[in-house]
């Protein structure tokens, strides 16, 4: 009879430990859950950092001109990816592009976007290192603010060696996020071949 009861106590105990582990009461599992949302809420901050830091470092070049004046000139024509929208006309700073360097206020590309009346209108930046030039001073990849940067092999559509990049849409929200290549709402449809 004592044995019964010892029993049912016991059965009782760990169904009750159970369910408060299922039900999240765990003090570990609820840190970690804790733990998880602070690193997302951490990365979320890094990411609205960059693009602030994009958005104040690039608003003088909202006029193209202003661009040319500091050395950006146009490279590629305008980049179109079909079906995975376009990148658009990318003004390149060589001599920020090819130093092997990286800083979130000084990007190698400013990138625009052509429209109907022939202006051009600024969708973001791209950051750009030659990956040769990064590997001989850095051991990982490069990243920018959390952002890890995107690895181009050669050859390429742009005949250039192997190379990182890292697009950050900081004029024109791209709804498959700030930091993708590729913008489904930029649009090379206006873009007449030639310099505006």
């Amino acid at each position: 009879m004592k044995i019964g009861r010892v029993m049912k106590r016991g059965s009782c105990f760990v169904v009750g430990a159970l369910v408060v582990v299922m039900a999240g009461g765990s003090p570990a599992l609820a840190g970690d859950d804790q733990d998880h949302g602070q690193h997302q809420d951490g990365q979320k901050n890094q990411a609205g950092d960059l693009i602030r830091t994009v958005r104040e470092a690039t608003e003088r070049f909202r006029d193209v001109a202003a661009a040319e004046a500091e050395g950006y000139g146009l490279m590629f024509g305008c980049v179109s990816g079909g079906d995975s929208g376009a990148m658009g006309l990318h003004y390149v700073n060589p001599a920020l592009a090819f130093d092997g360097e990286l800083d979130a206020a000084r990007p190698e590309i400013v990138i625009y976007e052509p429209s109907s009346n022939g202006r051009l209108k600024m969708t973001g930046a791209d950051f750009l290192v030659l990956a040769d030039a990064w590997h001989a001073k850095h051991a990982d990849p490069p990243q920018l603010m959390g952002q890890l940067f995107h690895l181009f092999e050669s050859p390429n559509r742009f005949g250039l060696p192997r190379f990182y990049t890292l697009h950050v849409w900081a004029w024109k929200e791209n709804p498959n996020g700030a930091f993708v290549n590729w913008h489904p709402k930029v649009s090379c449809d206006w873009f007449s071949g030639q310099n505006p």
